[in-house]
């Protein structure tokens, strides 16, 4: 089986001792794992030490993102495929398992389209204009050289920095770059990790979910899952057989899901 897993820059810092890393190394005597992680906190924490104060907006769907200009590029490119990438990398093979850091623009991984102009909505609901900066769309994977590194037995671990048009370094939101991902892999199933138990209404955990189902609910779980509740949705556009929406600690926390013990299960069921 293949397993696509995103999982945040922040769940290794405890170190390569965690359950997680020890799970993981379990799940990989039977299966396949490509990671992709992120690492956005710890981008505006060292960008503010370095004088480039971050700034967030949010879209008219209510997503909110990081602006990305020139400078921000540097730093993010910096922070998430250098340090985030290599700590996670560092983590893993301290533990014995063969992890490959990659980013999206190594072998042409992730190729996305530059966006011309962004529309931010305020807290006012006024909407305004802004210049696309280095915020890109994915339109384009190439898998080879992850099937490659699947085949002889490692684990590649993929930050979601894409390729543009012009061969610049693009911001892609994480969850989204991992439902990808999974589809163009043709993975058996992808995993959102995350720092609550799953989706959650009504103060409840939803065991599962029907991608039917979803619009109903959207409102009413948060803003903080919107972006995984549609890379859940695209991933299983794209042929991923079910999404998992689940913490990242306690113990056991990918067999647990997969057993469906834990998290959410979102399906086309």
């Amino acid at each position: 089986m293949l397993l696509v897993i995103k999982m945040g820059g922040s769940i290794l810092k405890e170190g390569a001792s965690t359950d997680l890393v020890t799970d993981l190394k379990t799940l990989l005597s039977e299966h396949k794992v490509v990671l992709v992680h992120g690492g956005g906190v710890e981008v505006t924490e060292i960008a503010s030490k370095l004088g480039k104060e971050q700034q967030f907006i949010v879209s008219p769907e209510g997503f909110r993102s990081r602006y990305t200009d020139k400078e921000t590029i540097e730093i993010y490119s910096m922070v998430m495929a250098g340090k985030i990438n290599k700590q996670i990398v560092l983590a893993l093979q301290s533990q014995g398992i063969a992890a490959v850091g990659l980013s999206g623009l190594d072998a042409q991984i992730l190729q996305a389209e530059r966006k011309k102009r962004l529309i931010a909505v305020d807290g006012r609901g006024r909407k305004r204009v802004l210049d696309g900066g280095y915020t890109g769309k994915i339109n384009q994977v190439n898998t080879d050289l992850l099937h490659l590194l699947l085949e002889k037995g490692y684990t590649p671990i993929v930050t979601p920095i894409a390729m543009s048009e012009e061969f610049e370094p693009l911001n892609v939101d994480g969850d989204r770059p991992a439902a990808i991902l999974a589809g163009a892999l043709k993975a058996d199933k992808l995993i959102l990790l995350t720092d609550v138990k799953g989706l959650m209404l009504k103060g409840e955990r939803i065991a599962k979910i029907a991608a039917s189902e979803i619009k109903e609910v959207l409102s009413s779980i948060g803003a903080g899952m919107s972006t995984k509740v549609h890379a859940a949705t695209e991933a299983l556009n794209q042929g991923v057989g079910e999404v998992l929406i689940t913490a990242g600690t306690g113990k056991n926390p990918l067999s647990t899901a997969l057993k469906h013990e834990t998290g959410t299960v979102v399906s086309h069921e």
